[in-house]
């Protein structure tokens, strides 16, 4: 027990700093995932009620366009004469009663033809009893029952008022079977008395197209009377119930100018949009399924594309509207924006007024003095990296030199002429490519050449105990490379890879992957320490040098310099498992 509280003890910093990480983690991870929600939440429902609130409004301009074709046939029928007539008259002889039947069926079929375009029937009843009906299909209901019928004393109540009602058939009890009834009152124009009704039907299948293409599962419509009666919506076993906490929910909405509310219908979460028809005293309610909704990926790319749109036109009109307000000045600042954009060649044409010519000529002069600093700048800069590029390359070490010329010297010695004959040129061939032009490259055919001569020169030195593969891929072969970029890494494998085995081999290998160039020495020898991923690079500090007298880091900075920060050497090491160098180039495929 002693033991386990002196190792809690001694532990006691990181455990509490792991218990602060572990708990700071968790309340921001679940901080920012419950803000996360609440926001996407709130910006989807304001979203899609505004949404939704456009759809109403078309909904209720379809409504409104049938109300008025309503209209129409009604005042035409209310003006008709030979309606009057025929609905006012009492029996008489047959040729009048014929005459005033055949004169009243053509202007019905003239009012039918005003309303064509929508599937609805006309029927009307006069004082006298008389009745006419046309396009009534599956209407089944009697004069006397439509005389007698609760919906005509509605409208004999309210004797100057157009209603919409709804008729259901007892026989049926299938909502689909119902009827919307536009009812009114035919009046005298003079004594104001009733002498018939109007009756315009469309049912309610036909009704629901006005709203049914702007449904879908989870986004429902209900058409709400006055009295808190369904007469329509595209869920059928709603139509004929009495809701009236709906319709409350409705008027709340509606006179409290809200864009949607949340409310619970039917036992289920709903967000909730309605509106208005004076003309009909309907409420179009339409009910979104929370869950579902909020269920349903927010298409965030498209409100964005539709804000950008929308700053984008902003900023047009804005500009248009400053260019004609302002055009010298507009244009003088805009070439002066782009400065900022390190466009130092944009001079200006020096027009308007006399203020703005002199600002022109003013920036025109301070370009010319940019433009002179920043060439000068580039010059200086530009010969500062030759020089280092050039100091980095011609750096030789001394003793590699002393240690070749002296086994050459033992070969002479010995009687190897030729094996001397053939040292001496792999050195020569050595020295002449690392002291040429920084800025030139070989193609990685004459590298590998160069390469091998280096090998040969250390196993004349040391004896082949190390062997050096080659596996160039062909597509490879005339990509340029810059000089020595490799070799420092098959010397450091040479003299600082093999300290502890004594044998073991070398791995070069140079291969596209996509458009960048990648040179691999990997070899099986004692590995490093310190080095386990694979942009680590060793301790730049350390007194181990290459072939050219410069160290890994320096060879990383050469590429960086040439080529920039997507290139560069990378190295990964494991201790009693070798080394493994990775050198990423452009593909060069001429030389520059």
């Amino acid at each position: 027990m002693r033991t386990i509280k002196e190792r809690l003890k001694l532990q006691g910093l990181f455990i509490k700093l792991f218990a602060v990480m572990v708990i700071s983690i968790v309340v921001v991870a679940v901080a920012s995932s419950w803000t996360t929600v609440r926001m996407s939440e709130r910006l989807f429902m304001n979203t899609f009620s505004i949404t939704n609130g456009k759809v109403i409004g078309q909904i209720k301009t379809n409504f409104e366009t049938f109300h008025n074709s309503i209209i129409t046939a009604m005042n035409n029928v209310q003006q008709s004469g030979n309606i009057k007539t025929f609905l006012t008259t009492g029996d008489t002889d047959s040729l009048t009663m014929v005459k005033a039947y055949y004169n009243m069926t053509q202007q019905m079929k003239k009012i039918q033809s005003n309303v064509e375009a929508y599937p609805v029937g006309i029927a009307i009843i006069g004082k006298n009893n008389r009745y006419y009906s046309s396009n009534m299909t599956n209407f089944s209901i009697s004069a006397a029952e439509l005389k007698n019928h609760p919906m005509t004393a509605r409208a004999v109540d309210e004797p100057r008022q157009l209603m919409y009602q709804m008729y259901q058939p007892l026989d049926t009890g299938v909502a689909s079977d119902n009827f919307i009834v536009a009812t009114k009152a035919l009046l005298e124009r003079t004594t104001g008395d009733i002498y018939g009704m109007l009756y315009i039907v469309i049912k309610e299948k036909d009704f629901m197209s006005f709203y049914s293409s702007f449904t879908s599962k989870g986004n429902d419509v209900a058409i709400l009377n006055s009295a808190g009666t369904i007469v329509s919506s595209n869920r059928q076993e709603l139509i004929g119930q009495e809701d009236p906490d709906l319709l409350k929910r409705a008027k709340e909405v509606q006179e409290g100018g809200l864009h949607y509310k949340k409310v619970k219908v039917m036992g289920e979460e709903q967000i909730l949009i309605s509106d208005y028809l004076p003309s009909y005293d309907f409420y179009v309610v339409n009910l979104i399924d929370k869950k579902l909704a909020l269920g349903q990926i927010i298409n965030t790319r498209t409100v964005f594309t539709i804000c950008v749109v929308i700053v984008a036109l902003a900023l047009i009109i804005v500009f248009i509207i400053s260019r004609r307000l302002t055009r010298s000045l507009t244009l003088l600042a805009r070439q002066m924006q782009k400065v900022t954009k390190r466009n130092f060649h944009n001079y200006i044409t020096a027009t308007g007024s006399y203020e703005i010519r002199e600002l022109a000529k003013a920036f025109n002069y301070m370009l010319d003095e940019v433009n002179e600093y920043v060439h000068q700048l580039v010059e200086t800069q530009k010969g500062q990296r030759n020089a280092e590029l050039t100091a980095l390359q011609r750096q030789i070490n001394p003793h590699f030199l002393y240690n070749t010329l002296a086994t050459v010297k033992f070969l002479v010695q010995q009687g190897s002429k030729e094996k001397a004959v053939e040292t001496i040129h792999a050195m020569i061939s050595l020295l002449q490519n690392s002291i040429s032009n920084v800025n030139e490259t070989i193609t990685i055919e004459e590298e590998m050449a160069n390469l091998k001569h280096y090998v040969f020169i250390n196993h004349v030195r040391y004896g082949e105990r190390i062997n050096v593969y080659f596996f160039v891929s062909p597509d490879c072969r005339e990509c340029h490379v810059p000089k020595l970029i490799i070799q420092p890494f098959i010397e450091n494998a040479f003299f600082h890879g093999f300290n502890i085995k004594q044998e073991g081999y070398i791995h070069v290998m140079v291969a596209r992957e996509g458009g960048t160039l990648v040179c691999e020495v990997a070899d099986n020898g004692d590995g490093m320490e310190g080095i386990s991923s694979d942009n680590a690079l060793p301790n730049a500090k350390s007194k181990s040098q290459l072939f050219t007298g410069i160290g890994i880091k320096n060879v990383h900075d050469r590429i960086v310099l040439l080529y920039g920060e997507d290139y560069g050497v990378s190295i990964t090491s494991e201790l009693g498992k070798g080394t493994q160098v990775k050198i990423r180039l452009p593909v060069l495929d001429s030389q520059k």
